[in-house]
């Protein structure tokens, strides 16, 4: 009887502990420092399964991979408002931190590879394993932060902002007053 009783009592704080150390959403949610907890929502998706994010990201993919697609870029001044910079551009803008190839990989065996989280990848022939994953597109690597949208004439733009200046990006022209390219040549000597 008293092994009895102290295996019901083992089993009991086992349970206890289990249930302390249990993180899952429905024992507790993350709260801030005021005390307000984490908000949900369930999201109805369209007809087509796709909530409206996932629609915007599969158009988009779409139009950036549009056989002979011809965009239209814009430089604006954030301060005059004016366009500096117009240009045509064939197929898409393109980020330089954009990639074919992983940016951190290690060999198949050794340096420390665990072999279990890691993604097999080829690199010139040879076999490495990457923890990163290969995005939509087909590249890795980071974008420069950008919005991008339809107008209601059903027009795409990508809207970006660097460096002072406001650069946007369309698949129709945009109506502008004037294009004011300025370009400094270095004296001669």
């Amino acid at each position: 009887m008293r092994k009895l009783l102290l295996v019901v009592s083992l089993v009991a704080m086992s349970l206890l502990f289990m249930a302390e150390d249990d993180c899952s959403p429905s024992q507790s949610s993350p709260q801030s420092a005021s005390g307000v907890q984490q908000a949900r929502v369930s999201l109805q998706p369209g007809t087509d399964g796709l909530t409206a994010e996932q629609r915007n990201i599969k158009g988009r993919l779409l139009e950036d991979n549009k056989p002979g697609a011809i965009k239209h870029l814009y430089v604006i001044s954030p301060y005059s408002g004016q366009v500096i910079l117009y240009s045509t551009v064939k197929g898409k803008v393109t980020s330089g931190g954009k990639r074919l190839t992983p940016t951190t990989v290690s060999a198949l065996s050794g340096q420390n590879n665990s072999q279990g989280d890691f993604i097999p990848v080829g690199i010139s022939g040879s076999g490495y394993r990457t923890a990163e994953v290969l995005q939509d597109d087909g590249t890795y690597g980071n974008s420069g932060d950008y919005l991008y949208w339809w107008d209601v004439r059903g027009a795409y733009h990508q809207h970006y902002l660097t460096g002072g200046q406001i650069i946007t990006i369309s698949d129709q022209p945009l109506p502008v007053k004037s294009v004011t390219i300025n370009i400094e040549a270095a004296s001669e000597k």
